[in-house]
C-alpha cells in the first residue's frame, strides 16, 4: 500500500443504519479515519446493547471493540474519545441486541494517495 496523501483529502463519507451491518467497509488502497461513532437508542421505554467490532481480515474474523455496552432509552452513546484508523479491507461493524431499536451514525475520512 501507498502512503495515503492526508493533505488533499479526497473523500468523506458517512454511514447510518438501524439493522446490524458493516458502518465501514474500507476499500483496497485506501485508509479510513474514523471521527466519530454515535449510538441512538430510538426506543422511548427501554435500553439496548451495543456491540462494535472491527476485522483486520476483510470479514473472516471480527474482534470487539466495545461489547454489550447499554443505550438507555431515548440517549445517545458517543462511542470514540479519539480517531481510529482502519486499514485496506478492515470493516466496522455494528451489531445492536434488540431489532430496530438502535441506530448508528459513523463520520469517517476515507484517504487515498490521489
Amino acid at each position: 500500500m501507498t502512503t495515503p496523501n492526508i493533505v488533499n483529502v479526497a473523500t468523506i463519507n458517512g454511514a447510518i443504519t438501524t439493522s446490524r451491518a458493516s458502518a465501514v467497509d474500507v476499500p483496497a488502497n485506501k485508509v479510513a479515519k474514523i471521527n466519530t461513532i454515535l449510538i441512538a437508542n430510538i426506543d422511548g421505554s427501554s435500553a439496548a446493547d451495543i456491540t462494535i467490532e472491527v476485522s483486520v481480515d476483510n470479514g473472516s474474523n471480527y474482534v470487539a471493540i466495545g461489547s454489550t455496552i447499554s443505550v438507555p432509552a431515548d440517549a445517545t452513546l458517543s462511542f470514540l474519545e479519539n480517531p481510529i484508523y482502519l486499514d485496506e479491507t478492515d470493516i466496522l461493524a455494528v451489531t445492536a441486541s434488540a431489532n430496530s431499536d438502535l441506530t448508528y451514525f459513523v463520520s469517517y475520512e476515507e484517504l487515498d494517495d490521489e
